[in-house]
């Protein structure tokens, strides 16, 4: 039979010539598109390099890929800067070259674990570099293949010196941090005291000029009597005296001197107490962890900013039953005057001002309620009301660090302080502190 494809003197029809044709334009157009794919693989693949040429280079370690023979594959990072321009971590070399003698081993069996085990490890470790033996923090890891078959490993390392240098200037900030927040909470404290000033002296003047008063007619009764008595000593007689008696009023001098005794111990007394009280209020920062009656505490430091403010404020307390807290009885009663103080402050153009204190126990806990009548938190405030240097007082008026130092306060003490409720009707904040044992 003669083939399609020829005619009978054996020559290609023209059917068979388009379709040879045709078939050349197919695998021109397929290798036309395979080249442009090609190209564009090519191009995204020496994007690729570049990017991970610009990564490597950038890197603050060393980084070296070894095979399974430990022949250095590859080197990148700051393995100049690290090892020195004259290194020998060149691709070729074998690995265990660039560390100390007694050493070279022991990088080849962790290499070897790594290798077998597929996990990381890290191990410090002494290389040679231009300015002699230099520890390194080196880690190993795993090169794994497209099948997940470990071809190598991975090794990246940073001097030691700069992470102990870091690790040192993070202690130094460390240090620096909790110095600065000792002063704070100190600076705070004074701040909150010296608010107290005024009320304090005006509360010692008082018993003070009291004592003063009865001492000045002290010593003018005490005058009156010389003068009687110097003249029984010079032997007048008993008209006289009688008549000096009268005309010295020593019958009446003689009934107002128990009162001016009286008055004048009344107002040392008073004195005394209030003394007493600032002692309480003196406590450190680094006092005593003790039991301690919560109530008695809150009482003295609102007692104590309510002396020291012009606000009539009506404070009430619940909860008389003693009510052991364990803590810092100073620490305490400064996140006390803090709140108490703050309520002062928002109640300042309020008619009938008010405050709350109540005291209760709950589970292990012993709570401190402070209540207030005031307008309350905004709404935009209330996240960022514990935030150092957030206040929503006037500009001079306020710190905006009572709140911050008084709830990491609390927190030292096993508690915590919470904005536990706000709004119109306003505002109160619970203290939580671990319950104390009996005294």
């Amino acid at each position: 039979m003669i083939p399609e494809a020829h005619d009978r003197t054996g020559t290609f029809s023209d059917a068979a010539w388009s379709d040879v044709i045709s078939a050349v334009d197919r695998t021109y157009s397929e290798l036309v598109a395979y080249q442009e794919q090609l190209e564009a693989q090519n191009a995204e693949l020496d994007e690729l390099r570049r990017f991970m040429a610009s990564v490597l280079s950038s890197v603050s370690d060393l980084l070296v890929v070894v095979d399974q023979e430990y022949v250095i594959e590859r080197t990148g990072g700051a393995i100049d800067r690290v090892l020195g321009p004259k290194h020998l971590a060149h691709p070729g070399a074998m690995v265990d070259d660039l560390v100390v003698d007694e050493m070279r081993e022991k990088l080849r069996c962790v290499i070897d674990q790594v290798i077998a085990s597929q996990e990381a490890v890290t191990l410090e470790i002494d290389v040679m570099t231009d300015a002699g033996p230099t520890p390194l923090e080196l880690s190993v890891g795993p090169r794994l293949d497209e099948r997940g078959r470990s071809r190598g490993a991975v090794l990246v390392g940073r001097p030691v010196g700069e992470l102990r240098s870091a690790y040192s200037d993070l202690e130094a900030s460390h240090a620096a941090l909790k110095e600065a927040q000792g002063h704070l909470v100190r600076n705070e404290k004074l701040a909150s005291l010296g608010r107290l000033v005024a009320g304090v002296a005006h509360e010692l003047n008082n018993p003070i000029s009291f004592v003063y008063a009865n001492t000045h007619a002290l010593e003018k009764y005490t005058s009156r009597f010389e003068t009687y008595f110097e003249a029984v000593q010079s032997g007048a007689d008993r008209n006289a005296l009688i008549a000096l008696r009268e005309e010295l009023k020593l019958d009446r001098t003689l009934k107002n001197l128990r009162g001016a005794i009286d008055g004048a111990k009344d107002g040392a007394e008073r004195v005394r107490d209030i003394v007493e009280d600032l002692r309480r209020l003196s406590a450190e920062g680094s006092g005593e962890t003790v039991s301690f009656d919560l109530m008695t505490t809150a009482r003295t430091a609102a007692d104590w900013v309510i002396r020291g403010t012009k606000t009539p404020v009506k404070v009430s307390f619940e909860g008389g039953a003693t009510r052991l807290a364990l803590g810092n009885p100073g620490h305490v009663q400064q996140i006390v005057m803090n709140l108490v103080q703050n309520a002062v402050d928002v109640l300042a153009e309020k008619e009938d001002a008010q405050i709350h204190l109540l005291v209760f126990e709950q589970d292990d806990t012993v709570l401190l309620h402070v209540a207030d009548n005031g307008p309350g938190v905004p709404t935009e405030a209330v996240p960022s009301v514990f935030d150092p240097f957030f206040t929503t007082k006037p500009v001079g008026k306020g710190t905006g660090l009572g709140l911050s130092i008084s709830h990491k306060i609390a927190e030292e003490h096993g508690g915590a302080l919470i904005l536990f409720d706000t709004g119109p009707e306003g505002t109160c904040f619970e203290l939580t502190l671990p319950a104390g044992g009996a005294t």
